[in-house]
């Protein structure tokens, strides 16, 4: 039997994540998802071949456990407060992604057109994921970290580095948005 519920409003979550921040922040620890791929990649011998995975990983494996949880959440997310009730998009918005070939645009929380197995194994997908990747990867080690690292601990910790960051994420995101993505699409 499958429970259903609605997601937690955004006055419930965002103080969590406030107190989750705060505590790491208090125990000298920062938050970012980038940080367990590098961690993940010194556990595999990525220190052999470069010395940007050359570190004691050992000390990072706390936050191992934030992938643990972003799985268990996910999952709980999915199974458990989800339902199928179409967002809310502007009618404008709408339109455009029905011109760009998005026919259930607001159907779902992600378009199939993309986010599919049907969609992953044609050329466009397996470009967008490799060439996607790529430049995730890039921007993630260029940047010093990742959105969420920046955007969350950095942002809370008056970094201007991470202002900096955060900045160039959303002009990147607006030129994706408004630029690129009717190019593919």
């Amino acid at each position: 039997m499958e429970l259903i519920l609605n997601p937690w409003p955004w006055y419930v979550s965002g103080p969590l994540i406030a107190a989750v921040l705060a505590l790491l922040l208090y125990f000298g620890k920062t938050f970012g998802m980038s940080s367990n791929l590098s961690t993940f990649c010194a556990i595999a011998g990525g220190g052999r071949y470069t010395n940007f995975f050359k570190f004691n990983w050992r000390e990072q494996t706390w936050n191992l456990m934030v992938v643990l949880g972003a799985i268990i959440g996910g999952y709980l997310a999915t199974h458990f407060l989800s339902n199928d009730s179409p967002i809310d998009l502007n009618p404008t918005t709408v339109a455009e992604l029905q011109a760009l070939g998005f026919n259930n645009a607001g159907a779902a929380l992600m378009p199939k057109e993309i986010f599919s197995w049907e969609a992953v194994w044609t050329l466009k997908g397996l470009l967008i994921l490799v060439i996607g990747g790529l430049l995730i990867g890039f921007g993630t080690r260029y940047a010093g970290g990742c959105t969420s690292g920046h955007a969350i601990t950095g942002l809370s910790s008056l970094q201007k580095p991470s202002l900096i960051a955060v900045i160039g994420f959303f002009i990147g995101g607006l030129i994706m948005t408004n630029f690129i993505l009717p190019l593919i699409f």
